[in-house]
């Protein structure tokens, strides 16, 4: 469902929150100006990291409200 893509790295995720803690693990990785760290729900790209940004950019209208919701839902499912 979820594809994290960075250099040196191709891994697929059924949760959104293993998609991010995992892109999130890359940052320090990424050196150049030219690498980034994507995470892409199917075939869409909805995150996204480089250094010539301060902070992680979401990608398309509403994108950061629904991913929200979602990580809200899937946390409150490993509470119960």
């Amino acid at each position: 469902m979820f594809r994290v893509f960075a250099k040196n790295c191709d891994r697929n995720f059924d949760k959104w929150t293993d998609a991010l803690y995992h892109a999130k693990s890359l940052i320090p990785q990424c050196k150049s100006l030219f690498e980034d760290i994507r995470i892409f729900y199917r075939e869409d790209l909805i995150w996204i990291y480089s250094r010539s940004h301060k902070y992680p950019q979401y990608i398309g209208a509403g994108t950061y409200d629904r991913l929200a919701r979602l990580f809200i839902l899937e946390n409150t499912e490993e509470g119960t």
